[in-house]
Parts: structure tokens; sequence; C-alpha cells
């Protein structure tokens, strides 16, 4: 789907803004914006967009993502509910990659900037040594000021262009240029399809919610996503099926398997494996000697 610009706050007298936010969630909106992003998530958890890449999120995650890189954080449901003690908090950091100034791009000594935000356009997840040492500096970003802050954002650009500690999430990426058309008919497509991934959706229901005939909206999705909807709707239903494996001890597979909307086993297990390279049961099994490490 094709994202929506957003216009990220400026504070020109720092050359980037931080900030710690909390909020009943964190929207639904899949956009994009010219400047790189630190995401680190204090609370919350669901699903996350990154490119074309569709993974759970959960507590304690921090990416970096490039300049234009589309993304979006969708909650769990509760999230949804306007429950004031179900909130969601992340700290953002946002930077131009010409943060200080053009000219030291320039310099031989940015080469190594340069290559960091090559890596930052296929979103990263950052662990480790350096993700310790990234969020002690984003805390301090969110209320330092003058000078200081602009050594601490000077600070994490130089040690994330020194680190390994790194895991690209995607293949390849795409800019994007959009209208408001397009993003009403793909946001309502989107919204819809969280709405009723659960149940069973025919291609008849959701090409009437884009106001499409069937045949065109096949070929506007394909256009816009690079996959059917049919994919598209199985990678939504497998990472709920991801999360409840991992975080619901008293549901049976079978439970899990209609409660993400797949009407049999079989079915099931096939595009499970599809999409994670393992069947439910290894998964969960891989998940449990990950966390016991």
């Amino acid at each position: 789907m094709k994202p929506h610009f957003h216009l990220v706050p400026r504070q020109s007298q720092y050359g980037y803004l931080a900030r710690r936010h909390t909020l009943p969630n964190f929207g639904t909106v899949w956009h994009y914006h010219p400047e790189l992003e630190l995401h680190y998530i204090i609370r919350g958890e669901g699903v996350r967009f990154v490119g074309e890449n569709i993974s759970n999120f959960d507590a304690g995650e921090l990416l970096l993502l490039g300049s234009n890189l589309p993304h979006m954080w969708r909650c769990n449901e509760q999230y949804f509910k306007g429950d004031s003690y179900i909130t969601a908090e992340a700290i953002v950091v946002h930077f131009l990659p010409d943060f200080a100034g053009a000219d030291l791009l320039k310099k031989t000594e940015a080469t190594a900037m340069l290559s960091l935000y090559e890596k930052a356009k296929l979103g990263q997840v950052i662990y480790g040594e350096t993700k310790k040492k990234i969020l002690s500096l984003m805390h301090e970003s969110v209320t330092n000021e003058g000078f200081s802050r602009l050594i601490n954002i000077l600070q994490m650009t130089n040690i994330l262009a020194e680190s390994q500690e790194m895991e690209a999430i995607n293949a390849g990426i795409a800019n994007y240029r959009t209208n408001n058309e397009e993003i009403d008919r793909l946001n309502k497509i989107y919204q819809y399809t969280f709405d009723n991934y659960r149940q069973h959706i025919s291609l008849e229901d959701v090409a009437a919610v884009a106001n499409l005939s069937v045949t065109s909206f096949c070929r506007y999705f394909k256009m816009m996503t690079k996959k059917t909807f049919n994919d598209f709707l199985i990678e939504i239903r497998i990472s709920h099926a991801r999360r409840l494996l991992i975080e619901d001890g008293q549901l049976t597979t079978e439970a899990i398997c209609f409660e993400c909307g797949f009407n049999n086993r079989s079915n099931f297990f096939r595009h499970f494996k599809n999409v994670t390279g393992y069947s439910p049961v290894v998964y969960k099994q891989q998940y449990m000697v990950m966390q016991r490490c």
C-alpha cells in the first residue's frame, strides 16, 4: 500500500526532534517522512509494518528507520478500547541526514555515516551493547538542551555507524508518492482487514470497501503493494497466530487456527510454515529456547 506523507514537527534550534510520548495507541496511519527515525518501544505490543515487512513488536524493541521508509506500529485490539489504564509509550528521535549541515556529509570522515544511512533504508533492529548505549543517549536527548543536545545526536550516529549489532528488516526498499484519494482508499482497506481478519473475507467484500470491481481491486492492490490481497491477509493472520502461540499458553494450536481466521488446521499449518519457515509447534519451541538463553 502507498503510505501517507507525515510532516515531523521541527525544532530547528536543535537540529533534530527527541520526545517521549504516552498515547492510547500508536495510531493506524501508514506513513513516511524524510527524517531518519530511532524508535524505542517502552510499552505496547502489536504488529509493525516496516517497508514490505510485517512482524510482531513488543516492549523493548529499538529500531532505526531510514529516510522515506514507510512504517506503522499497529497496537493490539485492547489499546483501541478506550481503557485509560492501557497505554502505549515510546521514545522517538527524528533527524534529517544533514542535521549537522550539508558540508559534514562531504567530508571523508563522514563515509561511515553515509554507509549507516544506506543501511537504515532497509530498517534495522538494534541489539546488544549498541542498544544499551543508544537508549541511554535517547533518554538524555529528551531533556537535554543547547549544545549538549547536538552532542547527543552526534554520539548516537557515531555509535550506530561503527556498530555491527544491527539486523536488517527488509531485503529491499521503495520510495513513495501518493495522494489523498489513495490514502483514504488504502486506509479503508487496511482498517477493514484488521477489523475482520478473524472471519472470512471475500474479494467481493473488500473490493466493495474500496469501491472497485473485483478485477480492478486485485489489479490495484497488487500494483500498490506488490502482493495479492490474499497474501496480505495471510501475513496479518500469521502475525497474530505467532503472538498467540508465545503469549497464551492455554490456547491449543487448533484454537489459534480458528481464532486467526483459518478454516482448517492443514491450511493453517501450511501457511504458517510458508511465512515463518517452521511449524507452529517448532516455532513455539524455538521461541522458548531463545528465551532461556
